[in-house]
């Protein structure tokens, strides 16, 4: 860690530190190569999610925003944290006694509110009654995150099932067999949408006879993944001009999650 300035809390440990840095040279071979260093780079990207400032807003002790920015385009576009997430994912599921890849996942989605940057692309949803994006996410029973996407916040769940199953064969190829949703993924449509993905939907209901809060089988997993992102105060609302920033921030969120877990699991072993 940089001792030349104050540590912020989004600044990564040493443990960190060193399961990310391979996956931060992961950048085409003719990328521009940044004077600056790749691990304060990094810790200005999170300090950006974290904090929901500007990227004009960067701290002064921090690397310059044009510099944070620029790096942080190269990562998306090379998908480096795509890789991170999955890789990620396989060492945890591993330390807690699972498969490497899993056999079962939890679909859902979360309406964030729009803002003027995002608001050329947002829409309706008449559920939620606010006007933004969709997040359709999919987790592992740890909560861990396979895939996901942005749509205009009016797009139907069902409609949806059969871009997201087919993210989530490709992001596990083609373990996950079983699928939980909600009530809002019921029908034919979206069980075969998922079914010509080799998965098999099955839906969690609420209890006929419910009386204020209940927890649902399964569904409390998803939840607790969208509280997760919610810590990053960039991600409670859609800031961004374009859905592909936005899905690569909340992947960002997600594997800062998982770092902090992997890392935790290098000290016990050290």
């Amino acid at each position: 860690m940089n001792t030349a300035r104050k540590p912020y809390p989004s600044d990564l440990s040493d443990e960190e530190r060193s399961l990310i840095v391979p996956y931060l040279l992961l950048m085409k071979e003719d990328a521009e190569q940044s004077h600056h260093d790749l691990q304060e780079l990094f810790n200005g990207l999170r300090y950006v999610i974290r904090d929901s400032i500007a990227w004009r807003a960067m701290p002064n002790d921090l690397s310059p925003w044009s510099a944070v920015y620029q790096q942080s385009r190269r990562w998306m576009e090379a998908r480096c944290f795509e890789a991170l997430v999955h890789d990620l994912r396989a060492v945890l599921r591993l330390a807690a006694g699972k498969k490497a890849e899993p056999t079962t996942a939890i679909i859902d989605s979360r309406t964030l509110r729009s803002t003027p940057e995002s608001g050329l692309r947002s829409a309706y949803d008449g559920a939620k009654r606010k006007n933004g994006s969709k997040l359709h996410m999919a987790v592992d029973t740890l909560g861990h995150l396979p895939a996901l996407h942005i749509t205009p916040a009016n797009r139907d769940d069902r409609a949806e099932t059969g871009p997201l199953a087919e993210a989530i064969r490709q992001a596990t190829d083609g373990s996950v067999e079983l699928a939980w949703a909600d009530q809002g993924y019921i029908g034919s449509k979206a069980a075969k949408a998922a079914e010509e993905q080799g998965i098999t939907l099955e839906i969690i209901r609420l209890p006929l006879a419910k009386r204020g809060f209940v927890l649902l089988p399964r569904r409390w997993i998803a939840e607790r993944s969208f509280a997760w992102a919610t810590r990053y105060r960039r991600l409670v609302k859609d800031y961004e001009r374009c859905a592909s920033t936005l899905a690569a921030m909340h992947t960002i969120a997600f594997a800062g999650f998982m770092l902090k877990n992997a890392a935790n699991l290098l000290m016990q072993g050290a």
